[in-house]
């Protein structure tokens, strides 16, 4: 899995086309996609305008909460791969944890296990889970996730959880890495609204003659993360994978670190359900 890829979550379908070719003229393999975010179909559609081999992009798409369940859960998949166009995705992914209807979660990734086993899927993971939520799901199932993607940026770094994934083999990436689910979600207490504004990140970037995310990626990078940051942008897409000529300091590192507040700007893990985020996927 590449260590960099384009986030798609609330690119609208028209303009996601676009933004995945100019990301793969970039130089991106991986993309990430789920059925909740509505554009499978346009991801589809725009690596196979790009004229890319398949086997040469790692693509990511996540099992909405409302198809949790054993067959559910293989209805879904399919969907999926039907809506992508592809015979098989790269990583799937539990996209939260139900903690109210945690059968039905770990239903749900035992059928991931089945299309690991078919060859269906080449790896299977999960998203937003916490330490309590891996244990219980560890001891029902048979299949490590190979990767738990969470909410993880300088103002919520969440080092026990990323510790508590390298313990257990798991890849931690980081959705939202530079901080944008706080423009969309302001949350009190906080130093300044977001990471890419804070005093310390813009000195490093004049320092290093980077911009602020490119200081904020690299953080992500440096410390052994995945990150897949949104932009719909061709500027800012190239922008975001431009950092990989430049190096933070042990110090510089362990000052961006120290920015963690413990604030999460997405939901808690431990609220989700389908009450709360009453969505269904359409077929």
């Amino acid at each position: 899995m590449p260590a960099l890829g384009l986030g798609v979550y609330a690119i609208p379908g028209e303009d996601t086309p676009g933004a995945v070719r100019s990301a793969i003229a970039e130089g991106y393999r991986l993309i990430d996609t789920a059925a909740v975010y509505g554009n499978e179909r346009q991801v589809g559609e725009g690596i196979r305008q790009s004229e890319i081999d398949r086997a040469e992009m790692f693509l990511t798409t996540k099992l909405w909460i409302s198809d949790f369940g054993y067959e559910p859960a293989l209805r879904a998949f399919d969907a999926s791969l039907r809506r992508l166009g592809m015979d098989y995705v790269d990583l799937y992914l539990l996209h939260w944890p139900v903690p109210k209807a945690f059968d039905a979660t770990v239903a749900a990734y035992k059928a991931a296990g089945k299309l690991l086993a078919e060859g269906r899927v080449r790896a299977i993971g999960v998203s937003n889970f916490s330490e309590q939520h891996l244990d219980v799901l560890m001891t029902q199932t048979d299949t490590v996730p190979a990767v738990n993607q969470i909410e993880l940026h300088p103002f919520f770094s969440q080092r026990e959880l990323r510790e508590v994934d390298a313990r257990l083999g798991i890849v931690t990436q980081s959705w939202s890495p530079i901080g944008g689910i706080l423009d969309r979600h302001p949350v009190e207490g906080l130093p300044v609204r977001n990471p890419l504004e804070h005093p310390l990140i813009l000195q490093l970037a004049a320092r290093h003659g980077k911009t602020p995310a490119q200081v904020v990626l690299r953080w992500h990078m440096q410390h052994g993360l995945s990150a897949v940051p949104k932009s719909v942008h061709a500027a800012r897409i190239r922008e975001n994978i431009d950092i990989f000529d430049f190096q933070l300091g042990a110090e510089e590192l362990a000052a961006v670190d120290a920015l963690d507040t413990g604030l999460r700007g997405g939901p808690d893990p431990e609220m989700v359900d389908t009450e709360l985020a009453p969505i269904r996927i359409e077929e």
